[in-house]
């Protein structure tokens, strides 16, 4: 019988009609599995992945796999997005046993969850004999199978292990860090690595960063070179904004076609932060758009954002996206056809499969004449209206706590820089306000949907779906972004009680995840107890739990004076530190907060009546530092510890600066406040 129907999860759904007796994870398919004395059969995977569809059609929608499965095991659908926690433990035994990892994740364990043999997708014909090889194996040889299993434990256990070296990550650190990206750069392409090649967001956050506090060329470079060819890239949706999870090849041509929420909120902040801190065109369109991507595609009215769009659209990877020249012709006429087939690379061979091509950005337009610039225009609106009769992909519909944190953060840091940047005579001024509506509400809806929804009893959980919240307990990552973000939408709004729903969070972090020497577990000390208790410091597709808690801890410090959570954060942080000097590309989000302690973090107040058009308030917007905290309000507003006990001097708006909880002199002049945030 399987059990999924009822599942929240749409990865879950998309196997509640299979022919395997799926269960959900659960204790009860591990007693099951231990009544029967049967191995388990542990699948993961989640709703956008292509390689997880695949599988599904060739083996687990086949009735004689499913066959084997029913009889020799008992068998559990597992999504990661849902049970990160889960998929750590498994991955990394994956990883041990194997070298690598990816989705599908295959899993063979015993009834009490060790692991013994692990994979990741298997063709039909392997995977049929590797269920006859366990079986023979679990029933012949079952004492060696254990031993393996318990050698595999062991590993991952000193894997995922806490405590370990520790060291202040200080200047000369970040700044080796920089020089190691340096060296691993690609010169021709951007980025880092060769095929497949993934967007490297954080890394770019961190050297922004660095830029801003060394005046590095070299760091802004590397971020303006990779944000320009990523954005010219198909990894870049040129018709209606936003990244696909990632390129095929070292150039960015072609894209695996899913698009997830926590790519797209952590580029929208680097094209943000680049177009904030240089102007540049192409960086401002990006992220304008990559933000109307998020309200327009992944937010659900009433709610929060939608996890992903699949890659594939009705079994078909890229189907919805890619072009031929002749479909060019077709929608635009001979003319414009010809015109847009050189301006967005599409050829008579292909870029893509069967002659298909994905679109990229061929010529460089964002400077060109307004005219050329009108004509792309009109071209990219034709050709997404006719690419929306197309059959779409489906969406992943499930909230995750975190990754919502990352959106609001990203939308929060986008209408400041606008606040500051659009000009009612800007060419696309109008365009631009309607986006700051859009994802003014997107960001609103989804802090609310976190509040109330997510947040049960004073703990946060993990999913929710249809405004109906799952099961899953949030782990570190969901309490670090998620209280991340709250900070930023206490400052954006002044309301006091972002900031105090933000304290809560933290409290439960440093209560109930931290572990002995600063650092932190990815569960709390009273979750579901697994083969071992996961701890990973490392930056990957998304900050790590405890990257994501120190920066929430270093921010909410900054905004209410209270220095234990600092001291919680730089302990934190130097668990973290050997991995920043030895492997940037992995720390990515430590470094970025590092840079942020260094800066100090300012904490920047402007005293004022009426916050929007203050010319203060724009120069703080403008000139920030790394890392500052920004808020805007009257004096002794209620709930906003930076506006308390700091009037307005003469009756005018007024900036107050501070650095390490250290003040400079209140100003009134605009002028005045960037000297003190130090000219840039």
């Amino acid at each position: 019988m399987n059990r999924l129907a009822d599942a929240t999860s749409p990865y879950l759904l998309q196997h509640a009609d299979n022919p395997v007796d799926w269960w959900p994870w659960c204790e009860e398919a591990f007693a099951e599995a231990r009544r029967r004395d049967v191995p388990v059969i542990i699948s993961v995977g989640y709703a956008a992945c292509h390689w997880c569809h695949v599988m599904a059609h060739e083996s687990f929608e086949d009735e004689s796999v499913a066959a084997l499965m029913n009889r020799d095991f008992v068998s559990i659908k597992v999504d990661r997005e849902e049970r990160p926690d889960v998929d750590a433990v498994y991955m990394t035994a994956t990883q041990a046993m194997t070298g690598q990892g990816g989705w599908p994740m295959t899993v063979f364990a015993a009834p009490d969850g060790t692991p013994f043999f692990c994979g990741t997708y298997f063709p039909k014909p392997n995977f049929l004999r590797l269920l006859e090889s366990v079986t023979t194996a679990w029933r012949d040889q079952r004492d060696d199978v254990l031993r393996q299993g318990a050698a595999v434990v062991e590993a991952v256990g000193g894997a995922q292990a806490v405590g370990g070296p520790t060291a202040p990550l200080e200047a000369a650190l970040l700044d080796a860090a920089a020089d190691q990206l340096a060296r691993e750069y690609d010169e021709t392409n951007g980025g880092f690595g060769g095929a497949p090649k993934f967007p490297p967001h954080m890394n770019l956050l961190f050297l922004l960063r660095h830029h801003q506090r060394t005046g590095s060329a070299r760091s802004l470079e590397i971020v303006r070179h990779t944000c320009e060819a990523m954005a010219r890239g198909g990894i870049y949706d040129q018709l209606a904004g936003g990244f696909a999870r990632y390129s095929v090849d070292a150039h960015w041509t072609v894209p695996h076609f899913e698009k997830m929420l926590y790519d797209n909120a952590l580029l929208l902040r680097a094209y943000t932060q680049l177009w904030r801190l240089t102007g540049d065109p192409l960086a401002r369109r990006v992220a304008r758009d990559t933000a109307r991507f998020l309200a327009d595609e992944l937010h659900r009215a009433g709610e929060g954002f939608a996890s992903a769009l699949d890659a594939d659209t009705q079994g078909v990877e890229g189907r919805t996206y890619v072009w031929t020249p002749a479909q060019l012709v077709e929608v635009l006429g001979e003319e414009d056809g010809r015109w847009a087939a050189d301006l967005f690379g599409v050829t008579a061979t292909g870029t893509f499969e069967h002659g298909t091509s994905v679109l990229r950005l061929a010529r460089d337009v964002d400077d060109a004449d307004p005219a050329v610039r009108a004509r792309w225009q009109g071209v990219v609106a034709r050709l997404l209206a006719a690419r929306d009769t197309r059959p779409q992909p489906a969406r992943d519909d499930k909230v995750v706590a975190a990754w919502n944190g990352l959106a609001i953060t990203a939308i929060a840091e986008f209408q400041q820089v606008a606040a500051v940047h659009v000009r009612p005579d800007d060419e696309d001024a109008n365009l631009m306000d309607g986006v700051l509506i859009v994802t003014d509400g997107a960001m609103r809806d989804a802090a609310e949907h976190l509040a109330t929804v997510h947040l049960v009893d004073g703990r946060l959980r993990r999913v929710s779906r249809d405004r109906v919240v799952g099961e899953p307990a949030g782990v570190l990552e969901d309490y670090g972004s998620v209280a991340e973000a709250f900070c930023a939408m206490h400052q954006l709004t002044g309301e006091g009680r972002w900031l105090e729903l933000a304290g809560r969070l933290l409290d439960v972090a440093l209560e109930r995840f931290a572990a002995p020497g600063g650092g932190f577990y990815d569960t709390a000390d009273d979750a579901e107890r697994l083969v071992s208790r996961p701890a990973d410091p490392t930056d990957n597709a998304t900050p790590s739990g405890r990257s994501a808690v120190i920066a929430a801890l270093v921010t909410y410090a900054a905004l209410t004076g209270e220095t234990r959570y600092r001291e919680a954060a730089e302990a934190a942080l130097a668990t973290v530190a050997p991995i920043v000097g030895r492997h940037p590309r992995f720390a990515g989000y430590a470094a970025t907060v590092g840079e942020a302690l260094l800066s100090g973090p300012y904490e920047i107040a402007v005293v004022t009546g009426q916050p929007s058009g203050e010319p203060l308030l724009a120069a703080a917007y403008r000139h920030a530092p790394p890392g500052a905290v920004i808020v805007a309000g009257r004096a002794d507003q209620p709930g906003v510890p930076l506006l308390a006990d700091r009037p307005m001097i003469d009756g005018r708006p007024t900036a107050y600066a501070c650095r390490g909880f250290v003040c400079e002199r209140p100003v009134t002049a605009a002028d005045d406040l960037v000297a003190q945030l130090g000219g840039r």
